[in-house]
């Protein structure tokens, strides 16, 4: 009878508790006060949670790939503030005043406090609440990491599609006299595209880039033969839209040759080194 009591008991009881989330050994061994987040685990398998992880490190990989930096795993790659620097660095065409190879917490932490200055002065203009912190990200808040990654895509406009309204369950475990207390939060990661990206009309190229990308080669082919049609009469020859059209020189020429109008050389830098001077 005990038994079926108990059964009873459990049966009525448990759909108004939350599914138990393992918390890892190491959340004992918090300081009072210090807090952890632990992403659920249902959250970490929604397929469009996965998505955005990967479109993120795609990402990175493609801004990096000159520098021969590969990353797998955000936490494990991002955490020591290296990778971020150099991320940071290559979107912002800035270099910053940072030891190289950090192996100490204490060097890891004082880079990441670098890089993230530079991150929010970057940010600043729109305001936004910041959702990481220098422990957060050295701690390897994943939810920390991907918010930060976002916001940077969101500022420098990053060439990809962010899957929208992605959001996660969130068990934040905190120790507070001696004791371990958790609660649930929800983390909104991304909204809509629109409102992350901006307003605009999509057109012809975003089609391509959904429905036909491998058609994307053969478009950059004839683009590059409309602009070099323009650009031999300067005597000038393009082989890479990316790279050669990056600092606006060249399309600066473009548009006075396509617009049939003046373009006075004194008033832009021919060869920009920074990021002031090509904007």
């Amino acid at each position: 009878v005990s038994d079926l009591q108990e059964e009873g008991k459990n049966a009525i009881n448990s759909p108004m508790c939350p599914a138990p989330v393992e918390v890892h050994p190491e959340d004992s061994l918090l300081e009072e006060n210090e807090e952890r987040t632990v992403i659920d685990p249902t959250s970490r398998d929604d397929p469009r949670f996965k998505e955005l992880v990967k479109v993120l490190i795609d990402w990175i990989n493609d801004v990096l790939v000159e520098e021969r930096i590969i990353v797998k795993q955000l936490e494990e790659d991002l955490y020591d503030g290296q990778v971020l620097q150099k991320l940071l660095e290559k979107l912002a065409d800035c270099k910053l005043n940072v030891a190289e190879v950090t192996q100490s917490e204490i060097g890891q932490k004082q880079k990441l406090q670098t890089v993230l200055e530079a991150v929010q002065e970057l940010l600043r203009p729109h305001s936004r609440p910041l959702q990481w912190t220098v422990d957060s990200i050295h701690g390897k808040n994943l939810v920390a990491i991907l918010h930060l990654l976002v916001a940077l895509a969101m500022h420098f406009r990053a060439p990809i599609h962010l899957p929208e309204h992605v959001s996660v369950q969130v068990v934040v475990v905190r120790k507070r006299e001696g004791l371990l207390h958790s609660s649930h939060v929800t983390e909104e990661l991304t909204t809509t595209t629109e409102m992350m990206m901006g307003r605009f009309e999509r057109d012809a190229f975003d089609t391509l880039f959904d429905h036909a990308p491998d058609k994307l080669s053969v478009v950059k082919k004839s683009l590059i033969t409309f602009v070099n049609k323009h650009l031999n009469k300067l005597n000038l020859e393009v082989t890479e839209l990316e790279t050669q059209f990056a600092d606006g020189v060249y399309l600066v020429l473009l548009m006075g040759l396509l617009e049939d109008y003046f373009v006075p050389l004194h008033n832009f830098y021919l060869t920009p080194d920074s990021f002031d001077q090509k904007v």
